[in-house]
């Protein structure tokens, strides 16, 4: 309780408890009383944290005491549902949310989250998971939100500021050849082998294959129009929408090796009429990533590629082997349906004829590939004839 000793100033006024600490107010731009969250030891402090918030007031960097106090959890979720983001991308940020952040945070007020709390925080989930990657990822999500906050001028400063703990490491992905990819194509099953082989030699994305339709599929000149993706949820179901950026919507014109596999994946497995499905499972229904995964691990490990290989590293299998072939970066950039902001690239140009060259190159380097294995085996046939002649 306070006495009444105290005095009044040009901004705010200071007052001394019976303890002997004092205490300071001062009127808000709303006209409410606002007193400092803690006392002073003398009143020369007090009056000099009064003369920085007038200072703050002044310059507009004023900020009320009491607008963090809100719920980071009621926070979080608001942000996630008003950024308009796809429907993949809110089930990932739904999962790190509920995993990695909430369960230490989702009762804190903002301004409760402090930066020694984030690191305590981040160590602790390194610590327990191993998982680097996924920590940077939630890491990421959690320093955005704040940063929100302190847009809303609902904190001051955002706690996260440890330098590089957004950053992944990510290791260099392993890229097979074309033994491996013919190998692997062979492995999985007739139904599926086309689905390795654009992957590989599209390069495209397992949603842009989910989402291909008959009518994309020009056989007369053997390329395939890429218009829309279909992801698929962390529930099973599919989110139908366009590709994953601007870029994603392209014609890749496929090396003539395939014209065979097309056309046999059209006559025996895909839906029929024009708006049929290029890939079904045995029942007719759009092929599950999990179904598909234990074919795709299976056929893997018969191969003999190493554990942890991806259907994306078929991709940046076709990346790689689609530079071989001596594509330029740009035309590899047409042919991943990849975007760039870099000014260099608005110079180069990849078009529809460039593109057939290097669908041809790549052709050609698979069938020196695919002759020249079957020279070795003829070559060891005749070698085992010859050790069998008495």
């Amino acid at each position: 309780m306070a006495n009444s000793k105290g005095s009044r100033r040009r901004f705010g006024a200071v007052r001394q408890y019976r303890s002997g600490r004092w205490t300071a107010s001062y009127l808000s731009p709303e006209g409410l009383r606002v007193r400092s969250e803690e006392t002073f030891e003398t009143k020369t402090d007090a009056e000099i944290w009064l003369s920085q918030t007038e200072a703050d007031l002044t310059r507009g960097d004023w900020r009320d005491p009491a607008a963090g106090a809100v719920n980071f959890g009621v926070y979080a979720a608001t942000w996630v549902d008003e950024r308009g983001l796809a429907t993949l991308t809110v089930d990932l940020y739904k999962m790190l949310l509920r995993l990695h952040i909430l369960p230490t945070f989702e009762a804190c007020d903002l301004d409760e989250i402090t930066a020694p709390r984030v690191r305590q925080w981040r160590a602790e989930r390194l610590r327990s998971t191993g998982a680097a990657t996924t920590i940077a990822k939630a890491y990421r999500l959690l320093k955005a939100i704040m940063q929100t906050a302190v847009d809303d001028d609902l904190i001051g400063r955002n706690p996260c500021r440890i330098k590089g703990a957004g950053i992944e490491t990510a290791v260099e992905r392993p890229v097979a050849t074309v033994e491996q990819v013919d190998a692997v194509a062979e492995a999985v099953g007739l139904r599926w082998r086309l689905m390795i082989y654009l992957a590989a030699y599209g390069p495209m994305r397992p949603e842009e294959q989910a989402g291909l339709r008959r009518r994309d599929v020009d056989l007369d000149d053997l390329i395939i129009r890429v218009r829309r993706a279909e992801p698929e949820r962390m529930n099973g179901r599919r989110a139908p929408g366009p590709t994953k950026s601007e870029a994603g919507t392209r014609v890749v014109v496929l090396p003539e090796f395939l014209r065979r596999e097309v056309r046999r994946h059209l006559d025996w497995y895909a839906q029929k009429g024009s708006d049929g499905l290029l890939f079904v499972g045995e029942r007719g229904a759009p092929f599950r990533r999990t179904t598909f995964g234990r074919r795709w691990r299976a056929a893997c490990a018969t191969v003999g590629l190493p554990k942890g290989f991806r259907p994306y590293d078929l991709r940046h299998t076709g990346h790689t082997l689609t530079t071989r072939s001596g594509a330029t970066l740009k035309d590899t950039m047409v042919r991943a349906g990849q975007s760039s902001e870099k000014a260099a690239m608005k110079y180069q140009h990849s078009d529809h004829e460039r593109q057939r060259h290097v669908a041809a190159g790549l052709d050609g380097m698979v069938r020196a590939d695919r002759a020249q294995r079957q020279k070795q085996q003829k070559r060891q046939k005749g070698r085992k004839k010859k050790g069998k002649r008495p």
